[in-house]
């Protein structure tokens, strides 16, 4: 009843298998990858035919995690997935991104790439599964697809490299000071097509040795895919790439001229409207059917890259009249939003983001419900990109995918550079606002991060910026690499390379490829010209700031970590939270314990904080002999007054211990409900409590100087 095919390789330590035949059959292609134990179904379809005016590729990539792959219900009201998570866009933009360019130039026509795991072992993540699933599939379906790829996960320990380190070893890159490295790269027998990283200040060197490391490490699985391609792939879909030169000849003898005009306007808005103008100046000359052909869009947009990137090779003159490596002007501000914790204006050109930090306590942490199961981030980053930024208008539904791929890059960039929990006990959430765009507002939201992070006093490790290069690359060999592209730029070059980090090394590495891929030489030409870049842009930022404040703004909370035995916690707490409420409601400081014994007192207010840190040390500590305490008396008898003086502790002050002078009634000196000053003298043979009054001033609590 079924033809299965099954393959097999080793591969960094874990076994590789492709199986098709079985599952899903009426789709075009359908591949289960497994490694280890998990198992990623990856179905693909495509359509036959194009449907009419379609003037992109309409490719759809979408990833599901499944709760029972790991054996798992999912939480909230509904019990079942809903909505896409984080980790699954950012997982589905990650195989899109490579896969989109090997499609056969001209062919657009829908096609769908449908990722879901099945099992997951909790040691290997499913992304990297995924998309070498899609992958096969693809080669497999008969569709215009010039792969396969394969891809791996790289980490770096020690000074060596790691091929596809388990999910432990990279979750929570910041907590494992020996991992400095998580990067992903996917890549063609020849080629690099992908490069996403988060790093620990790596130099170029390190980076560039990774991505060749992976790219000679995933050979045997792009050998494997085309092995089972060999058996069952299904014949080539029958494309004919449209033949458009003829129009392409038309319309260049038209509107060359009007369009190299149009580009010669160094700001944007002025631009775009030349641009517009003459594109229409070129229909203006076109007949009825010309008009109508589905390649026209096509058409002008190969004769603006025909300009555009023509000028670039042969000139190296861009489109604002900059050479290849220069820098568009940058300003930077901070503290611009009076009751915001910490505030920057990042501008860079016509870019620029708004970027605000907010302080908040361990309340605020986001729990994130993963297949691995469930844990909390105390860092934080929002980037929201509105129509206004490029003069337009648009409905907002939220954000969507490029928005939290945006957001996720930032995120990455700047994690290296935080500090430790225990040294600034805060969640720290970003949100940045991008107010305007011309290419490479990502970079900016890194700059201005940074910025909004040391105005609001969090202690930085370093600066952080980040540079977007581009690329022209010639059919005959020639290219040339650009420093802080514009968006004119990146929608006509072949890559968009972004690269963040500090003065000592990379932070984040991002790579995209429009082409079938870039050489080492092509790379490492431009990991030079952007660190010249970033170093660049780190001395602009200093104009603002160059290292966090030295104190948290006025409305920003205060909070005191310090750590209890964990034997303790339980008194702290209270039999059902009976205690720690009391604390909370009578000193007005939030107040949060961990499993290790951690205690987070947060409030506005020093004295509150003051209050919470003394009642819950009144529980926890013991009391020291010689030390000078304030108490209340709570009792009077014959023999003394016995005194609450520490926490819960009560203790006896002796009628011989009340004053200096001999005393005839307790009473006569103290009663109950009154402040005194006692020092605890010591403990009796039964443990019992002992204390002196008289041995203290009780005007100003010292001890008197001939005691």
């Amino acid at each position: 009843m079924f033809d299965e095919v099954k393959k097999s390789i080793e591969w960094g330590g874990d076994t590789l298998t492709l199986e098709t035949g079985k599952i899903a059959r009426q789709a075009d292609a359908t591949v289960i990858a497994t490694y280890g134990e998990t198992s990623v179904l990856a179905a693909v379809v495509f359509a036959k035919k194009e449907k009419p005016g379609m003037d992109f590729f309409p490719l759809t990539v979408n990833y599901q995690e499944k709760y029972y792959a790991a054996g798992k219900i999912p939480g909230g009201f509904f019990k079942r997935e809903a909505r896409p998570t984080e980790k699954e866009t950012l997982t589905a933009r990650l195989i899109d991104r490579p896969i989109r360019p090997l499609f056969v130039p001209g062919f657009k026509h829908e096609t769908q790439v449908t990722l879901t795991v099945l099992s997951h072992d909790l040691e290997n993540d499913p992304d990297m599964v995924a998309m070498i699933a899609a992958s096969a599939a693809l080669t497999l379906s008969g569709a215009p697809f010039r792969g396969p790829i394969a891809n791996c996960r790289v980490g770096f320990v020690g000074g060596e490299y790691v091929l596809n380190p388990s999910v432990d070893d990279m979750h929570e890159l910041r907590n494992n000071p020996e991992q400095r490295l998580d990067l992903v790269v996917a890549g063609t027998r020849d080629a690099v097509m992908m490069v996403e990283s988060e790093a620990y200040e790596l130099s170029e060197a390190e980076m560039l040795g990774a991505v060749n490391f992976a790219h000679e490490n995933i050979q045997p699985v792009i050998d494997l895919i085309i092995d089972m391609a060999e058996v069952c792939a299904k014949e080539p879909y029958d494309f004919q790439a449209p033949d458009y030169s003829e129009l392409l000849t038309k319309v260049t003898g038209l509107g060359e001229a009007g369009i190299r005009a149009a580009y010669q306007n160094t700001d944007k808005q002025i631009r775009t409207t030349a641009i517009s103008a003459a594109r229409d100046a070129i229909k203006a000359e076109l007949s009825e059917e010309e008009l109508n052909d589905g390649n026209l869009g096509t058409v002008l947009k190969k004769l603006e890259s025909a300009v555009v990137r023509g000028d670039i090779v042969e000139s190296g003159k861009r489109i604002d009249g900059r050479d290849l490596s220069t820098v568009r002007q940058i300003v930077s501000e901070t503290g611009l939003l009076p009751r915001t914790h910490g505030s920057a204006l990042f501008t860079r050109g016509e870019t620029q983001g708004l970027v605000v930090t907010t302080l908040g306590t361990g309340d605020d942490e986001q729990m994130i419900d993963a297949l691995q199961g469930t844990y909390r981030s105390n860092f934080l980053l929002h980037y929201n990109f509105p129509p206004y930024s490029v003069g337009e208008c648009g409905r907002n539904f939220g954000p969507g995918r490029r928005e939290i791929g945006h957001g996720k890059l930032a995120w990455r960039a700047l994690q290296a550079v935080l500090p430790a929990a225990t040294d600034f006990p805060y969640t720290i959430r970003l949100v940045s606002e991008i107010t305007e765009s011309n290419g490479s507002s990502s970079m900016a939201s890194v700059c201005g991060g940074s910025l909004s992070m040391m105005d609001a006093g969090v202690p930085l490790k370093s600066p952080v910026a980040g540079v977007a290069m581009g690329l022209i690359l010639e059919d005959s060999g020639k290219y040339a690499v650009l420093t802080d592209i514009l968006g004119d730029e990146d929608h006509l070059g072949d890559m968009d390379f972004k690269v963040a980090g500090t003065a000592e090394g990379i932070t984040s590495l991002q790579m995209d490829i429009k082409i079938t891929g870039i050489t080492e030489e092509i790379m490492q030409v431009a990991l030079d010209q952007a660190k010249e870049g970033r170093i660049h842009i780190l001395g602009e930022m200093a104009n603002a700031l160059t290292e966090g404040r030295a104190e948290l703004g006025e409305f920003a909370p205060r909070i005191e970590s310090f750590k209890i035995p964990t034997d303790k916690i339980r008194e702290v707490i209270g039999s059902g939270g009976k205690v720690i409420r009391e604390i909370v409601e009578k000193t007005g400081a939030k107040v949060n314990i961990e499993d290790d014994g951690t205690v987070k007192v947060a409030s506005s207010s020093a004295k509150e904080i003051d209050a919470a840190v003394k009642w819950i040390r009144s529980i926890t500590d013991d009391p020291e002999v010689g030390e000078i305490y304030q108490g209340t008396v709570v009792k009077t008898v014959d023999f003394g007054a016995f005194v609450n003086f520490f926490g819960a502790k009560d203790g006896l002050v002796h009628i011989s211990q009340l004053a200096d002078e001999r005393v005839g009634k307790t009473t006569d000196v103290v009663n109950e409900g009154d402040k005194v000053w006692v020092k605890l003298m010591g403990f009796d043979d039964r443990g019992k409590v002992r204390l002196s009054m008289k041995v203290v001033d009780q005007e100003t609590g010292q001890q008197f100087e001939d005691e």
